[in-house]
């Protein structure tokens, strides 16, 4: 068994020991934690492959924002758990029905997922030898698909300054910054001349 064999099985392995520890975990911190280290193997699969640029998306954005901010919310929240878990049993037999159905729908892909021989004749590599996967994928994203990337780009600052917006909460008595009112300062209002006797504080 190569070496390459060798990381494959072990990133697999922890992958899905960890997804599911990520279900079996009592503790909701816990199971985030148990969350990162799946991401992390995974992005070391994605290496295997040859997709750095997928792994280290999977590292930055997932485990460093998605993942940590599960890790934070869960904290802060202190939520009752076992509030929560009180009506678990009325929802059981719905449960195992959606899961029944998923497992079917699964079985039925698995045996009958094939790969065409038309399709697997015509197969190119559509990355050139010379460059890496992360240039040819900026290469594209930035000449061939620029327009929607920037599209996407304003999507998601509206969506943050909207969120701001919605959870900001002014609190009376907080001195806060108005940009209007000091720029309309005069230097007879900005500026008062005080006489101090000496030897005598103000």
């Amino acid at each position: 068994m190569g070496l390459a064999a060798a990381f494959f099985y072990l990133f697999s392995g922890v992958v899905i020991a960890s997804a599911l520890m990520v279900i079996l975990s009592r503790n909701p911190v816990h199971s985030v934690l148990w969350l990162i280290l799946a991401f992390f193997n995974a992005a070391g699969l994605f290496l295997l492959l040859g997709a750095e640029f997928l792994a280290m998306i999977l590292v930055v954005v997932y485990v460093g924002a998605v993942a940590v901010l599960f890790l934070f919310v869960v904290m802060m929240l202190d939520v009752d758990f076992a509030e929560l878990r009180q009506g678990f049993i009325n929802y059981v037999p719905f449960g195992a029905v959606i899961g029944f159905v998923f497992a079917v729908e699964l079985l039925l892909v698995l045996t009958g997922w094939t790969i065409s021989p038309e399709s697997a004749a015509s197969a190119q590599v559509p990355i050139p030898g010379d460059i890496s996967n992360a240039e040819a994928l900026g290469r594209v994203m930035y000449t061939k698909y620029l327009l929607f990337f920037q599209l996407a780009g304003m999507v998601l600052l509206v969506a943050m300054v909207g969120a701001i917006v919605l959870t900001l909460r002014h609190k009376a008595g907080v001195k806060r910054q108005d940009i209007s009112v000091q720029v309309a300062r005069t230097p007879a209002t900005a500026i008062e001349v005080r006489k101090v006797e000496s030897g005598k504080g103000i």
